[in-house]
């Protein structure tokens, strides 16, 4: 079954998805559903639901986990973790929580080889990041000889430190 990646975002959140065998993780969209945490959860579990209820289903969701690039927590992990509780009591899937850091300059980095406009580039980003959370997160769990995205709580890639 697959697995939704979310990038979170204040205004921006983007989402990505992988295929049914949970391999390649592509980019899938950017919400913009401003207003307060409980809306952007919700609107995040709408998309959540909607994956469940196709015919590959849904696994787990995976929501990258910001922090200062020496792995320390900053505000932003605080509003992460808020979201993160508040789309587990939404969603019937286990929640998990990536290393997120430095997945914005990969995707921009990646963005940049084929699109040369920064217009363009800026509206694909923030899925194109859920696309680097997640497929992080798909390599470590095959790499971990396929452990459940449930068995874990956070995970840690040390492919961009």
């Amino acid at each position: 079954m697959r697995v939704l990646g979310v990038d979170y975002g204040e205004r921006r959140i983007g989402l990505a998805v992988s295929d049914p065998s949970a391999t390649l993780a592509r980019p899938l969209r950017t919400l913009r559903p401003g207003g307060s945490l409980p809306s952007r959860a919700a609107a995040v579990a709408a998309e959540a639901h909607a994956l469940a209820a196709d015919a590959d289903g849904l696994a787990a969701v995976v929501v990258g986990l910001p922090r200062s690039l020496d792995g320390t927590p900053h505000e932003q992990t605080a509003r992460v973790l808020a979201f993160v509780d508040r789309l587990r009591a939404a969603i019937d899937v286990p929640v998990s929580l990536q290393d997120e850091r430095l997945t914005s300059v990969e995707a921009e980095s990646r963005l940049a080889a084929r699109e040369k406009s920064w217009r363009k580039r800026s509206e694909r980003l923030d899925a194109a990041a859920a696309a680097v959370l997640l497929q992080d997160h798909l390599d470590e769990h095959r790499a971990q000889g396929g452990a459940s995205p449930s068995d874990r709580d956070a995970a840690t890639s040390g492919r961009r430190r």
